[in-house]
Formats: C-alpha cells, sequence, structure tokens
C-alpha cells in the first residue's frame, strides 16, 4: 500500500491546492450536516414547548430562518465541491494521459514490441480513467465518509453511551472491505482489465484488417473470437458484481438492525420522559449520518481498489526502458554510415538476425540492400536508426573531419520511409508538414514533384485533400509517393528507403528514381540506402550488400 500512496502522492502534487480545496469543502459539508441536525432537533422541541407553555414564537422564527439557510447551502457546498472535482479530474487525465502517451514515444524499441498497441491505448484510457476517478471522487470521498462517521460518532456519543457502543459494535458488519473480500476484488479487477485489453486489441486489429478479413471469408471467425473473449470478461465481471452485491447485502442488513436499534432506544425514551421528540429526531439523523459514510465508503473503496490494478499498470508501462535523448548531433553533409563486424537478435529472439556484418556506406553512396525476406534488412535500417541496439559490433556514422556512434542524437541524419502505407489521418500538407514542420510551399511542391507526386495538386484540394486513416481515399502507390515526399523534407543527409516502390508501376518508379538521383535539389548530395527486391533500381545504385 505504501508504494500506492507514494504514486497517489506524486500524482496530486500538481493539483495540491485544488484538491486541498475539495477536502475543505468536504468538512464543511460535515459542519453544515451537523448544525442541521441540532436545528431539527431545536425546532421540534421548540413547537413542542407550545404545549407547556413555554413556547417563544421569535425562537421558532430565528431556528426556521437559520434551518432554511442551513438547507439551501447544503446543495450549493455540493455542486461546489462537484466542480472542483470535475476540473481536477480532466485536468488529471490529461496530464496523465500526456505524460504515459509521451513515455510511450520514447519507449526503447525492443521493449516495446511486447505490448499490443491495443492494450497500450487500454492503458491509457480505461487505466488512467480508473485512478483519476479514484484519485479526484472515491478519495475525497472516503476523506468525507471518515470525517462524517467521526463527527456523528461522537455526537450519539455524547447524548447516550450505551446506544453509541451497540451502533458502532452493529454497524462494522457493513464494512465490506474486509482482506479476504479485498484480495479477491483486486485479483478480479487485473483480470478484467487484461480481458478488456484483449478485447480493444482484437477489435482494433479487425478494423484495420477489414478487407483483409472479408477476402479471407474469416467475418464469423473473427466475431467468435470476439464473443468468446467477451464471454470470459463478462464471466469475470459477473463474480466481481456478486461480491459487490454479497457486500451490500450484508450492509443494509446492518443498516436496518441500527435504524431498528436507535428507533426502538427513542420509543423506550419518549415513553419515560428521558428523551425529547426533538432528540430522537437528532438521533435518527444521526443514525443516518453514520450509516451514509458507509454506504459512501463501500460504493467508493472498490474504485480505490480497482485503481490499484490500474497503477500496476501503468507504472509498468513508466518503467519501460527510454530512450536517452539528448542534444541532437548533426554532421556535414553528406554523411555515411560505417557497419563494423555488426550482430544482433532480438531481446525473445534465439536465432541472430544479422551476425558479423561489416559495410561501408560512403558518404553520398547509393547502396541497395537485397536479400530474401527476413534476413534482416529492415532491422539493419532500425539499428542504424538507434531503434534497437547491437549484440556486438558497432554503427558508425561520419562525415569529413567527424564520426560518432549512431544513437538516437544522430538520428536526425536519416530521413526514413518505412515499407508500406504511413499516412496519417489529416491534409497531404499535415503529411508533409511532419518532415519540416517550417517547410513552405515552393519546397512542398519540389518534394512532390521529385517523388512524383505532382497528382496532387490535381486533386479538387490540392495541399490541403483530407486523408483518412492510413491515407484513405488515396492509393497505395499514391500514399508511397507522398511519404517520400515527405521523407525528403527532412534535414537529414541520407534517405533510407525501404520497399518504398513496392506499389508503384515500372514507369512511375524510373520516373521517380530519376529525380531522387539527380546530384541537384533536395536529393543534391545525400546518402540514399534502399531495401529492394526489385532489380530495376539496382541501375541507379553504385553497390550491392546482398545479406543472403
Amino acid at each position: 500500500m505504501k508504494k500506492y500512496l507514494k504514486w497517489f502522492i506524486g500524482e496530486v502534487a500538481g493539483f495540491r491546492w485544488t484538491y486541498i480545496a475539495v477536502l475543505l469543502f468536504q468538512l464543511v459539508a460535515v459542519a453544515i450536516s451537523l448544525v442541521y441536525v441540532w436545528l431539527s432537533k431545536e425546532l421540534v422541541d421548540t413547537a413542542v414547548d407550545h404545549f407547556n407553555g413555554a413556547f417563544s414564537e421569535k425562537r421558532l422564527v430565528v431556528l426556521a430562518v437559520l434551518f432554511a439557510v442551513v438547507t439551501f447551502s447544503r446543495p450549493l457546498i455540493a455542486s461546489l465541491k462537484s466542480y472542483l472535482q470535475s476540473k481536477m479530474s480532466v485536468a488529471m487525465t490529461n496530464s496523465l494521459r500526456q505524460r504515459l502517451f509521451d513515455d510511450m514515444l520514447s519507449v526503447s524499441g525492443d521493449v516495446g514490441r511486447k505490448y499490443h498497441s491495443g492494450d497500450m491505448i487500454n492503458r491509457m484510457e480505461s487505466d488512467v480513467s480508473s485512478v483519476t476517478t479514484a484519485f479526484c471522487s472515491a478519495v475525497p470521498n472516503l476523506f468525507w465518509a471518515g470525517c462524517q462517521f467521526a463527527a456523528a460518532f461522537a455526537c450519539v456519543l455524547y447524548v447516550n453511551v450505551s446506544l453509541a457502543l451497540i451502533l458502532v459494535f452493529v454497524l462494522p458488519f457493513a464494512v465490506p472491505a474486509g482482506k479476504f473480500i479485498m484480495k479477491r476484488v483486486r485479483n478480479l479487477t487485473l483480470h478484467i482489465k487484461s480481458s478488456d485489453s484483449k478485447i480493444q486489441s482484437h477489435i482494433q486489429e479487425s478494423i484495420q484488417h477489414l478487407t483483409l478479413i472479408r477476402t479471407l471469408e474469416y467475418t464469423a471467425g473473427s466475431s467468435e473470437m470476439l464473443g468468446e473473449l467477451q464471454d470470459e470478461n463478462y464471466s469475470r465481471n459477473l463474480k466481481r458484481i456478486s461480491f459487490s452485491i454479497l457486500a451490500r447485502i450484508l450492509m443494509s442488513l446492518a443498516f436496518n438492525a441500527g435504524y431498528m436499534i436507535a428507533f426502538l432506544w427513542g420509543v423506550k425514551g419518549i415513553a419515560t420522559g428521558a428523551v425529547t421528540y426533538g432528540l430522537m429526531t437528532a438521533i435518527l439523523q444521526l443514525v443516518g449520518q453514520l450509516q451514509r459514510p458507509l454506504l459512501q465508503a463501500s460504493d467508493n473503496l472498490p474504485s480505490l481498489l480497482h485503481s490499484t490494478a490500474s497503477i500496476d499498470r501503468l507504472v509498468e508501462m513508466e518503467e519501460l526502458p527510454k530512450e536517452d535523448i539528448g542534444n541532437s548531433l548533426q554532421l556535414r553533409s553528406p554523411a555515411g554510415v560505417r557497419v563494423k563486424d555488426l550482430s544482433f537478435r532480438y531481446p525473445d529472439g534465439e536465432d541472430q538476425v544479422i551476425e558479423h556484418l561489416s559495410f561501408d556506406f560512403k558518404p553520398g553512396s547509393r547502396v541497395a540492400i537485397t536479400g530474401r525476406t527476413g534476413i534482416g534488412k529492415t532491422t539493419l535500417l532500425k539499428l542504424m536508426l538507434a531503434l534497437s541496439k547491437p549484440c556486438s559490433g558497432s554503427i558508425e556514422l561520419y562525415s569529413e573531419g567527424e564520426s560518432f556512434p549512431a544513437t538516437p542524437e544522430t538520428r536526425c541524419n536519416f530521413a526514413y520511409v518505412p515499407q508500406g502505407n504511413t499516412l496519417f489521418s489529416g491534409t497531404v500538407r499535415d503529411n508533409l508538414l511532419m518532415g519540416d514542420r517550417n517547410a513552405d510551399e515552393r519546397r512542398m511542391r519540389e518534394a512532390l514533384h521529385i517523388a512524383a507526386a505532382d497528382f496532387v495538386f490535381d486533386l479538387p484540394d490540392g495541399l490541403d485533400t483530407i486523408c483518412s486513416e492510413a491515407g484513405g481515399g488515396l492509393s497505395e502507390g499514391q500514399a508511397q509517393r507522398i511519404a517520400v515526399a515527405r521523407g525528403l523534407l527532412r534535414s537529414g543527409s541520407i534517405l533510407l528507403l525501404d520497399e518504398f516502390s513496392s506499389a508503384l508501376d515500372p514507369g512511375t518508379e524510373e520516373q521517380m528514381l530519376e529525380r531522387l538521383t539527380a546530384k541537384e535539389g533536395l536529393c543534391g548530395g545525400k546518402t540514399m540506402i534502399f531495401i529492394t527486391h526489385r532489380e530495376s533500381i539496382l541501375n541507379f545504385c553504385d553497390s550491392e550488400l546482398n545479406l543472403g
């Protein structure tokens, strides 16, 4: 529990004054509830005094006015508190999600491979929501519950010690957070969170690959798999619900017993003259104020318990190894890449992907990397980009008079165009500006021309044409050419092109290669490294590195 408290304090630190204000409003609410009870007692007893000749109309009017003020102030205080809680919840959600998103962007590539994107999104949405609900709602409400219970118990104790002790003996049976229940609820929540992630991952992948699922006629299989995942999730949720219902049953029995005891005590007191009508009214209200905090606790403790499972999942993401990125190390253009005795295998793999490889990608050269599928061509590019770390050997970037080992700081020297459709939803202009935020329309036109993507200016909205997810609305070949143009806008002098023309016809591919390998403009003097299976690209290269 200590680690959760430490994490909680760290998260709340940025919102401490709002949090303190919320807790103060909770204390004010407790005080007002006690004043309400006292005024209720005094009003009833003052009214009853009419029958024994001690009636004071002035006192009755004053008490009635105070009673009205207190009555109408209660919802006002509750509304202000609710506003602060909601405001803090939104701010904390955004802050926590932003930090996790930034962490996710900087996670070491080799480590991040073991997490499904759907699982990471689920943690950033569902788990963040669970944590902020607990911090901004459950904890303040439990604080109120504790204060309210203590204040109400003190009042009952002041009125009658025996009654207070009896109620305290009965009411603990209403507390559902025993050690066994807490452990079961938390374990069930962890399983439910994992199940939620699997469901989201399946839905996400199915939507992303909808065309493939239809062409494989696997729609029934995909639907059946989702049904199985949801059945598992349903079963676990039912178990957790059963615990909650059991706790509520125990609570209701204890509450009814407590109210019955207080009522019978009041009846007996009135019969013997030891209790006034006003005091009985106050006692019944105080019993309610003893019970409501326990009900509040029963509603909020599960949320707090669920949040511990979510905290564990979020901390797991936060503690993943991150890239240590310092100041960019920009080499003079053009730069080259020297690979020496390089070996690599993935942390979760047994076979070497690359073994004892040495090669010099000289500044200004054009090299084609070839070889069968799965031999490690794309992996080599990722090693150059320092997205993965070699098991042995080295990769060095160099230019005239300077050299640096490949690290995240040297990534600025590369322009990378990965294989496949890599456009983001937004406009064509938005996608190009990812290559250079300051690029003007002249440079965009030049990059698009070199990439044989002049078609963009024939579109109805030109650069402001909307692309939906994954370049929807464009052909695969059009999306590839825009991605190449985006890469050309990067300032790096080493251009990495991974199967960049796989969706292009031979004529368009040749046109693009002629422009890419020109000696002037955006591509002038750049070092170019092509991953390809096409023989035609070799005609535009100085050398070939065949990985086998």
